[in-house]
């Protein structure tokens, strides 16, 4: 097929090389604009932008891709391919290629309709996502379904992690879908009633709540990594505080509590006592250095100092002396 690849993130770059490893044509890949990035904000192209180069595919940008004149790029391809691209199409866009335009999204459709269903899935407790290519009409993720691929969700799992595999589900989905499109079989119609909601995050999302059970702290703090990332203030002796991201954390006897899920890179974690009593109020450390929670407790495996680097929770135990009694809180205006 003659396609044109509509991309910003890093999501869609597997499934880009695979069109091309397969024999597709790739006319032409679209992107938001480059901006600037990192401690030094330096412009630098985006995924998609620095893969089209690396390819030889011409690449276009723009702010709004429903305002441009879609001639410039179109270029006689017969399909549109969306991928992380960051800009809801329009209906006179969705009505430039011959066989309209799909999508490859990050979870099983009809669940997690939105612009974050791989972090909703973990935040949910969901145990199973994966990718679906369907076609794109004017109602949000609700086109008729091509082809999904599946996929369990780890129980120590960052929102990070399940991004990149799901990545790598892409592209055997994506021919899967492109291979129907030829045979000429008709796509599935989505099942309404059980379609549930991924809406975007925002930075208001970070905040934790300790007084909620374990197995949701710990899902939110995996489900919010990287961005915008679990958010609390640690409290030590003399009150020092000191703003913290939580990376990764596992509820005590729960699923994710074995060392066959947990990452290579990340320090022997400390051993947890069964026994230690519950401390309030919640977010407090226990004798053992796991954190209450309104029922039960999260052992957390990695954190990030403000202003610093992602690290072993060890590590920030034997830096800052951390000692039954220490509490994590929410952060407020002045933290």
């Amino acid at each position: 097929m003659e396609i044109v690849y509509f991309g910003t993130g890093s999501f869609g770059v597997p499934a880009l090389e695979a069109l091309l490893r397969a024999g597709h044509v790739v006319r032409a890949c679209v992107s938001q604009p480059d901006r600037p990035s990192g401690r030094g904000r330096q412009v630098t192209p985006t995924p998609i932008h620095e893969a089209a180069d690396r390819l030889g595919i011409p690449h276009f940008q723009t702010a709004d891709v429903n305002a441009d004149d879609p001639a410039h790029w179109a270029r006689g391809a017969e399909l549109g391919l969306v991928a992380a691209f960051g800009q809801k199409l329009g209906p006179g866009l969705l009505r430039t290629f011959p066989r309209g335009m799909i999508n490859i999204h990050g979870s099983l459709l009809p669940r997690f309709r939105g612009a974050a269903p791989y972090q909703w899935a973990i935040l949910r407790g969901e145990t199973e996502t994966g990718v679906t290519v369907f076609q794109l009409n004017e109602r949000w993720d609700a086109g008729e379904i091509w082809s999904m691929a599946r996929t369990p969700i780890d129980p120590a799992e960052t929102a990070d992690e399940l991004h990149d595999r799901l990545a790598q589900l892409g592209p055997a989905a994506l021919l899967e879908a492109l291979q129907s499109m030829q045979r000429g079989e008709r796509p599935l119609v989505q099942d309404a009633a059980q379609a549930t909601r991924a809406p975007k995050l925002s930075k208001s999302d970070a905040r934790l709540d300790f007084s909620q059970p374990a197995a949701a702290v710990a899902a939110r703090v995996r489900g919010l990594w990287s961005w915008p990332a679990a958010t609390c203030v640690y409290v030590g002796a003399s009150a020092r505080r000191e703003t913290l991201q939580l990376a990764r954390a596992v509820e005590v006897g729960g699923p994710g509590d074995r060392p066959a899920h947990l990452p290579r890179d990340v320090s022997a974690p400390l051993p947890v006592d069964a026994a230690a009593p519950e401390l309030s109020p919640p977010g407090a450390f226990c004798s053992d250095l796991t954190v209450s929670c309104g029922s039960g407790r999260i052992r957390l495996l990695e954190v990030r100092p403000t202003g610093g680097k992602l690290m072993a929770f060890r590590d920030f135990v034997n830096g800052r002396r951390v000692a039954p009694g220490d509490r994590l809180e929410q952060p407020t205006d002045a933290s």
